[in-house]
């Protein structure tokens, strides 16, 4: 078996549990390929040299025959390790070395018990949806798509924009507002959520589009069907305005629209059974929370 790890940096009081990561992994005789960044972080800054078969810098291809991802760190670095990943099909596992960790669900007391689990085939996999994001123009390089959400928001403190939608080219809605929020049910617990969006579960085949700071009361959150091709067309006193994807974000001028719709392919998240999407919500974001109960 072929194992990938994807990290950025780490806390010192996590160092232990990263060196025991490695030590079980060596226990199963994987073949084991390291981002090389975090390699050298973990060599010259963390003091520990796991001794990977190798190290790796660009985008999986499918003859690299990875097996499996982990990504160490946060949902950060977890949404970074979907641009390495891409449509190669591989199922990735989120290990959270810092607080919260909605995607990166797997904390540092749980990462022997995962392991185990992986080893023995004790787990499945979950299929999520991605954003893919067009233009006339190219945008967002060589890969144009997001796990959570694409949002499109006014570049400085100045005057609102607005934002027109169209759904299956029928005119949907006339946003004004700071930006808008296209997100897939994976982005639902994250920007979306705290502008007001609502939960949606994985795998529920739909868009959530969520306006920030509207200027309208009447303007709600709306779910769609993520069979809907959507298209964004921008008006502003600005003449730029500030697109983004996930983490990685561009300067459009308002002339240029975008095309939002599903993803051809989909990533592959690792599920263990002591584990379900209620509890994350419950034990993660406090949903529910109610001293009665």
């Amino acid at each position: 078996m072929k194992i990938a790890i994807y990290g950025r940096l780490y806390e010192p009081d996590f160092g232990q549990y990263i060196i025991d990561f490695f030590n079980k992994l060596k226990t199963f005789n994987y073949e084991i390929t390291i981002y090389s960044e975090f390699y050298k972080f973990m060599k010259s800054e963390a003091g520990f040299d796991p001794e990977p078969d190798e190290t790796f810098t660009g985008v999986f291809r499918k003859d690299n025959h990875i097996d499996l991802v982990f990504s160490i760190g946060g949902d950060g670095t977890f949404l970074e390790t979907v641009s390495f990943v891409r449509d190669c099909n591989i199922p990735i596992v989120g290990i959270n070395s810092g607080r919260l960790g909605f995607l990166a669900n797997i904390s540092k007391e749980e990462i022997s018990p995962a392991l185990e689990s992986v080893h023995s085939g004790d787990y499945k996999t979950e299929e999520r949806t991605l954003i893919e994001v067009n233009s006339k123009v190219s945008v967002f390089n060589d890969f144009n798509y997001a796990l959570n959400e694409v949002t499109v928001q006014k570049r400085d403190s100045g005057s609102m924009i607005t934002i027109h939608v169209y759904a299956n080219d029928k005119f949907l809605n006339s946003y004004r507002a700071d930006g808008l929020i296209i997100s897939t049910p994976t982005g639902s617990t994250a920007y979306s959520l705290s502008v007001g969006g609502p939960i949606v579960l994985p795998g529920s085949k739909n868009f959530i589009i969520t306006p920030i700071a509207p200027h309208n009361l009447t303007v709600r959150p709306i779910v769609i069907p993520d069979s809907c091709i959507l298209k964004i067309k921008i008006e502003g006193r600005n003449k730029n305005y500030l697109a983004s994807l996930d983490y990685r974000s561009e300067i459009l001028n308002t002339s240029t629209c975008l095309t939002v719709k599903a993803a051809p392919f989909s990533i592959k998240t690792v599920k263990f059974d002591n584990k379900n999407f209620f509890d994350t919500l419950r034990n993660k974001l406090m949903w529910g929370l109610d001293k009665r109960n």
